[in-house]
């Protein structure tokens, strides 16, 4: 079959809708202007002639100051069961939930989650957007996060910001025809089907202007997710063939979690910080071309003189040079050469253009006392914290935007846990050897009936961990040394202060109830070497109160033990 007399499969036709709409709205080229901007390529298509395209870039900071804003923060995942019903299952769910609280630490370093969620929350602040789709490894057994560009994604309701009610998601990709093949051949597509997957210059829609050119020959891959009967469904096509048709992936949620850097009324994507700064951004740079024009043409002293009474014209432009006149008297030269004075610039001129970039960084919160440019030495760590913190109150929002895509992204998680571990999920869990008291690692199956019975929730503890922060947290730390509430009698007084403090507080919450934990411990460890010695020395007691010939006995049964 010539592949002209084959139809648009049925997916490619409704990403077809959903890239019309995203075109209708400016999506794309408003995508690469917001990026562009960003970057400091902020004269594209300018003509400017022999000027250098000068430029006052205060996009980027507001950017990135406000990415670290939300980023000075620690997010540790916690998973609580919420089965209250079964009281017998209770004394076993704290265990299997701390055993998913190591799993998820450990996921979140292995795949890099940090420095992902930088660049989501980059994405987000520049184009309104950040999106991770999770993918799950079935050789490894675990998740796998993957960070989805905004043009890259379509929703089936885009006016709704919420994605597991979307009534279906498409996921666009650019693959090398090799491995779209490869990829077509392992989800179980018929060989016969492979001539149909064939390159196309679909780049459009790429991401960024240097996306837009490609070295290999690539397709458009689709994908395509939808609910039904509480259950998402998954199917993959080309715009020609179908890869891999309807299949039921047993997940309750949708695998995607998205952060919107600002709501949006009547829209699924948000609000970024880019796009509104952009026209203030132009007219500082347009003040500063004119400013070096001007500078450049009237700034400096011009020299004027009648050539025609010099015989080398040529010396008026030579440091030291012999201006020689054409007979002409010399006693009065200002009559064959004078010089312009520099034009006086007005000051409004420069006013204007630095009200401009600080007025744009104080309406976007990012100003010179929000980003704490506070003389260290002439205030406390917790004075230029306070002050930090008030600045710092409208980024509120944002925190918890981002604090609800951490924990979406933990319940997407245990989601393909659940789903995917018929076997088991092997995890590890610390425990202490009731001979040694030294604590080990060992690895126990979690049966899928256990994970589904716990009925976990997701909660995400926040703790400060920037400069000032830490320098706060250390004061604290210290404090509490100072006035003994890490001693162990003073452990159930030191223990009710951690528990009242809330989630999100300078005091360094999680490290106390790490503290808290280790003296328990450690104190468990002494009573346990305690109670042995206390049981040696008894005896010793009744072996040295015993007869002769019982000494004798136990002695010889000693000595056999030994031997043995």
């Amino acid at each position: 079959m010539d592949i002209q007399e084959i139809k648009e499969t049925p997916i490619w036709e409704l990403f077809e809708k959903g890239r019309n709409f995203q075109r209708r709205l400016s999506v794309y080229t408003d995508t690469d202007r917001n990026y562009r901007m960003y970057n400091g390529n902020q004269w594209e298509g300018a003509k400017l002639g022999d000027v250098e395209p000068v430029q006052k870039n205060f996009i980027k900071p507001i950017v990135k100051y406000k990415c670290s804003v939300i980023h000075d923060n620690l997010y540790a995942i916690n998973y609580s069961s919420q089965n209250y019903e079964n009281q017998q299952f209770q004394r076993e769910a704290s265990r299997y939930c701390d055993m998913l609280n190591g799993y998820a630490r450990r996921l979140w370093e292995k795949d890099e989650m940090d420095f992902k969620g930088r660049r989501i929350t980059k994405d987000a602040a520049i184009n309104d957007e950040g999106i991770i789709y999770v993918n799950f490894d079935l050789d490894k057994m675990t998740p796998v996060h993957e960070i989805v560009k905004k043009n890259d994604i379509y929703y089936g309701n885009e006016n709704d910001d919420d994605i597991q009610s979307q009534p279906y998601i498409l996921i666009r990709k650019r693959l090398p025809v090799v491995n779209a093949v490869e990829l077509a051949l392992s989800l179980g597509m018929n060989e016969e089907k492979t001539p149909f997957i064939v390159g196309d210059n679909d780049t459009f829609e790429e991401s960024g202007e240097a996306a837009k050119v490609e070295v290999d020959d690539m397709v458009t891959v689709v994908y395509k997710m939808y609910k039904k009967d509480g259950t998402v469904h998954f199917s993959v096509a080309t715009r020609w063939v179908e890869i891999a048709k309807d299949e039921d992936t047993g997940l309750s949620l949708y695998p995607v979690a998205h952060f919107v850097w600002e709501e949006k009324e009547g829209s699924a994507r948000g609000e970024g910080e880019v796009r509104y700064l952009i026209p203030n951004q132009i007219e500082v740079n347009r003040i500063e071309l004119r400013r070096v024009i001007t500078v450049m043409s009237q700034a400096f002293p011009q020299k004027i003189a009648d050539t025609s009474k010099i015989i080398n014209p040529g010396a008026l432009n030579t440091v030291g040079g012999i201006i020689k006149t054409n007979g002409q008297p010399v006693d009065d030269v200002n009559k064959i050469i004078g010089t312009i004075k520099p034009a006086q610039m007005s000051p409004d001129v420069a006013k204007l253009q630095e009200d401009l970039i600080n007025f744009s960084r104080e309406l976007a919160g990012a100003g010179d006392t929000a980003t704490g440019q506070v003389n260290p030495e002439s205030a406390s760590g917790k004075a230029i914290l306070a002050v930090q913190q008030a600045s710092q109150a409208p980024m509120t929002e944002q925190k918890e935007s981002y604090k609800k895509f951490v924990e979406d992204i933990a319940r997407i998680d245990l989601d393909y846990l659940i789903a995917y571990s018929a076997d088991g999920i092997n995890m590890e869990e610390t425990v202490t050897d009731s001979a040694s008291g030294q604590e080990y690692v060992r690895m126990v199956n979690v049966p899928q009936s256990v994970l589904k019975q716990l009925k976990a929730t997701v909660r995400v503890d926040v703790t400060p961990k920037g400069v000032y922060d830490r320098f706060a947290m250390e004061q604290t730390m210290e404090n509490f040394l100072m006035n003994g509430l890490f001693n162990p009698q003073r452990l159930p007084e030191l223990e009710a202060y951690v528990n009242a403090l809330p989630d999100d507080s300078v005091a360094p919450k999680q490290l106390l109830l790490d503290v808290i934990d280790n003296i328990k411990k450690t104190q468990q460890q002494i009573a346990q070497i305690n109670a042995k010695a206390q049981l040696m020395k008894q005896r010793a007691l009744q072996f040295i109160d015993s007869d002769p010939e019982n000494q004798a006995e136990r002695m010889a049964e000693a000595q056999l033990r030994l031997m043995a």
